[in-house]
């Protein structure tokens, strides 16, 4: 079955040809991928090596200069290794760029924990200005990241996984995706834990939002859904839960509300085991998401679905 991250390579290697604005920096990690486009573009796809400092600091350099610079290695080499010059190299000196991760939050547990990162999405929200995309299938991915591109000189931060939905959503790199209505609360699931959202929801009068754009935070769109269904509201994110908690709940600011932030737990799992084994120790199975959802939303959601 074909990857985000086996798309991500072939299809901006075609970016490479039609735009001549487009670089790539690499790290060591995808190289692989890009050899013909090196061939093609040697001014315009540069890898530095394992120095993922100088990674983000090429990237912003070429920014400066004009080029749209994409930058691509494993989340924890990409934004939390050189976070100084995410938050200066770029930030700071307002240069934008287009970082594209792999390897999520445990997509290869025998990695071990240095390539682990589920505190990406966390950490960048610490700075400003950055658009945050979260695809759950190899077709949105390429959506976001053409999106991601063409955006000016935005910061934009797209973050791939082996995880996926079975099918694609139309997605706009804006608004959340109404895929289900109820009357008893709004689940939002993010990026590839929709399936899992919706088996686990199932017979729930919930409504269930699809978000593949965290941020900015669609706060329009969570409020339309909290109209119909109440503000019980339950975030369930494929990295560190309560990530956007904050965001919801500035969201509903004037009324009254209750969130739930469900995703990868804060005790760091010390055994490699699978991905699903990871996936079921954070809670974030269709079992375990849907007693956590039911005993939020309370018993008006089963008893309005007749369960």
């Amino acid at each position: 079955m074909e990857t985000m991250r086996d798309r991500f390579a072939p299809v901006l290697s075609r970016m490479l040809d039609e735009d001549p604005r487009v670089a790539v920096v690499l790290a060591e990690i995808g190289k692989d991928g890009f050899r013909e486009a090196m061939a093609r573009h040697p001014d315009r796809v540069i890898n530095v090596g394992i120095r993922e400092q100088l990674l983000v600091g090429t990237a912003a350099g070429l920014a400066l200069t004009g080029l749209r610079p994409v930058v691509h290695t494993f989340a924890s080499f990409l934004v939390e290794r050189p976070f100084e010059q995410v938050k200066l190299d770029l930030g700071h000196q307002d240069a934008g760029a287009v970082l594209v991760s792999a390897a999520a939050s445990f997509d290869w547990p025998a990695g071990g924990y240095t390539h682990m990162a589920p505190g990406d999405v966390a950490l960048l929200d610490t700075l400003d200005g950055w658009t945050v995309h979260v695809p759950g299938h190899p077709d949105e991915a390429e959506t976001l990241l053409r999106r991601a591109v063409g955006a000016g000189d935005d910061r934009v931060y797209v973050r791939l996984s082996v995880q996926s939905n079975q099918q694609a959503r139309v997605v706009d790199g804006r608004r959340f995706v109404t895929v289900r209505e109820g009357r008893s609360g709004v689940v939002v699931a993010v990026g590839p834990l929709l399936d899992t959202v919706l088996a686990a929801t199932e017979g729930l009068d919930v409504t269930v939002l699809y978000a593949t754009t965290v941020r900015p935070f669609d706060t329009a769109g969570l409020r339309r859904a909290t109209e119909a269904a109440g503000t019980d509201v339950v975030l369930v994110e494929p990295y560190l839960a309560g990530t956007s908690t904050a965001a919801a709940a500035e969201a509903l600011s004037d009324v009254p509300h209750r969130v739930l932030g469900l995703g990868v737990g804060r005790r760091e799992l010390r055994r490699y085991g699978t991905v699903e084994e990871h996936v079921a120790a954070h809670g974030l199975d269709a079992h375990s998401l849907r007693e956590r959802i039911g005993s939020f939303v309370g018993s008006a959601a089963r008893v309005a679905a007749g369960v």
